[in-house]
């Protein structure tokens, strides 16, 4: 598809038109200096400088919020837009110039179609550990207040070029992608998904940035609004806009003059780079902490591009990581369309230093493209019966002797979908730190080793973390007791939270256009509750009949009952292997 891509400012509105299929941008535009309301004209004198290329399809817009409500790429509706305008408080400065640039596009195109993408949707995938704040709940819950991540489509192009490089699979991967420029961001990204960011509710938190503080501890700011006499606006406009390189190094917030005058001799310029840097290296440990380990750190932005200093200020003291960087490439380094990548580590660098050439027009392009083609799919009707599969075990015959006796035969209750299964008239009992579940179900036959399925809510109700896998998956994931009749049992690890997935015969994958392994969405409309499943893992073979299942925490999130089906409608490349390593 020819999509054009705004990317609206409160003064400025930057286009560009892409080919989605060669990714290839076709034409790109600006106008600035728009005064308030001015954005259907300046949307009028864009797609002017623009109207060589024609045949634009779609237009896709950035976002930059999209709260808790909006967690993928949303066609625009009159109901969306106005979510979206509720959501103002949240990116006051942001989302009204998304919002008219919106508004003069579905005036200009009537009759195209348009779609919202967000920059907060990629950390829509963020733990309740990593996005909720220590405040009290009520009163976060109330206003919002979570951490919600920006530069979403940035982080999630670099990273995907970046495996491309390294010739992986995104899935196998552990990175930590660096946006620098006068915004500046870090992420965490494990299984291709988004689990730790530094920008938090708003821009401001995290690294430092051109004009921003970043980190700066909240009792030292009310310290600051007492003793200036601030108030509100006042201590706003001291964090975004006084603040960062710029209020360290006393010369603007433009690295390169800063880096001149710091070799110059200047201290304040000095110690500005020293604190960017100092702050950028202790991101990149955190999230290593976090991730177990980095198999690539990506700089990206228009620092992180085109700074080689900073990079090697950013990369000191990373042995530790595995992390080496050769000096020579670090110079050299020069990324651009023809030539996005960049490797800046030594040869023995277990974990790979990158310099990537950020695309967001193009990645915003992908992903309107993407929704787009969903409606398409649903159109068609390549639907897909959806199963609720509940908490239940598989047991190896060396457990089954233990908890119900030497030689014990499971009885058949009923056949389930998949052939050969079946589920048992024995029920167990589940044994966690924090409690109890009674009458958990068994499916057969026999396996060769145990395994437990649970979901996100049986966690919280025993006591443990078990990871999101694949069935057979149990290196490393958790343990508990399991309790029946004759005697008991204990699990080092075999406990898991399955991974979403759908069963097919390989006719079946043919006919969708999928392999074993692919990682697929399925959009569900249950009651109006739209709804979808991404990361949602194909698996193909002769004896399979085609369904997909999820469990209870998700079935009841999208009020799923028998009968549903979802719509099949997106790969995000092949899977060569999931990664055995523990969570």
């Amino acid at each position: 598809m020819r999509i054009l891509v705004l990317n609206a400012g409160s003064s400025s509105l930057k286009g560009a038109v892409v080919d989605t299929e060669t990714g290839r941008r076709l034409a790109s535009g600006k106008v600035e200096r728009i005064a308030d309301g001015g954005h259907a004209a300046a949307l009028a004198t864009l797609v002017d400088e623009l109207d060589d290329v024609g045949g634009i399809e779609a237009i896709g817009h950035r976002v930059v919020h999209g709260g808790t409500q909006f967690s993928e790429a949303t066609p625009l509706t009159d109901d969306v837009i106005a979510a979206v305008d509720a959501l103002t408080p949240l990116a006051p400065l942001h989302l009204p110039a998304n919002l008219a640039a919106i508004r003069a596009a579905r005036e200009h195109f009537p009759g195209l179609p348009q779609v919202a993408v967000f920059d907060t949707a990629f950390h829509s995938s963020l733990p309740r550990r990593a996005s909720t704040y220590a405040l009290p709940t009520e009163v976060a819950n109330q206003h919002g207040v979570r951490r919600y991540g920006f530069h979403g489509p940035s982080h999630a192009y670099v990273a995907r070029r970046a495996a491309e490089h390294l010739g992986e699979d995104l899935r196998d991967l552990r990175v930590i992608t660096l946006h620098l420029g006068n915004g500046a961001s870090a992420c965490a990204i494990e299984f291709g998904r988004s689990i730790e960011t530094s920008m938090g509710m708003t821009p401001v938190e995290g690294l430092v940035m051109g004009t921003r503080a970043g980190d700066v501890d909240a009792g030292a700011l009310i310290a600051i609004a007492r003793a200036e006499g601030l108030d509100l606006d006042g201590l706003d406009n001291l964090v975004n806009k006084q603040s960062g390189l710029a209020g360290l190094s006393g010369v603007g917030n433009d690295l390169r003059d800063i880096e001149a005058r710091a070799a110059e001799g200047d201290d304040r310029c000095r110690l500005a780079l020293s604190v960017y840097a100092h702050r950028v290296r202790k991101y990149i440990g955190a999230y290593a902490a976090v991730l177990g380990g980095a198999d690539a750190i990506v700089f990206t932005g228009g620092i992180g591009e085109n700074s080689a200093a900073m990079r090697h200020r950013a990369a000191q003291h990373l042995q530790f990581l595995g992390a080496r960087l050769d000096e020579d490439a670090n110079r050299d380094a020069r990324v651009d369309v023809s030539s996005p990548v960049a490797e800046i580590s030594s040869a023995n660098s277990r974990c790979r230093l990158l310099v990537v050439k950020t695309d967001e027009e193009g990645e915003i392009a992908r992903a309107a493209a993407q929704r787009l083609a969903a409606a398409g799919a649903k159109e068609a009707g390549r639907v897909i019966p959806v199963a609720i599969s509940a908490r239940h075990v598989h047991l190896s015959r060396e457990h089954i002797d233990v908890l119900f006796g030497e030689g014990y035969a499971l009885t058949p209750k009923k056949e389930l979908t998949q052939p050969g299964q079946f589920a048992c008239v024995e029920r167990i009992t589940l044994v966690g730190p924090k409690s109890e579940l009674e009458r958990v179900g068994i499916i057969g036959p026999e396996r060769s080793q145990t395994q437990v399925e649970i979901s996100r809510t049986d966690e919280f109700a025993l006591g443990i973390d078990a990871p999101i896998r694949m069935s057979g998956d149990i290196a490393g994931s958790a343990g508990l007791t399991l309790r029946g009749p004759k005697g008991e049992v204990t699990l080092v690890e075999g406990v898991i939270q399955s991974q979403r997935h759908i069963h097919m015969t390989p006719d079946d994958a043919q006919r969708y256009g999928v392999q074993h392994k692919d990682i697929v969405e399925v959009a569900i409309d249950s009651a109006g509750r739209d709804l979808v499943f991404g990361d949602v893992v194909v698996r193909v073979k002769d004896s399979y009949k085609l369904e997909m299942h999820v469990d209870t925490d998700e079935g009841n999130a999208a009020d799923l009952c028998r009968g549903h089906e979802g719509v099949l409608y997106g790969t995000e490349g092949r899977v060569r292997s999931l990664r055995k390593q523990p969570r």
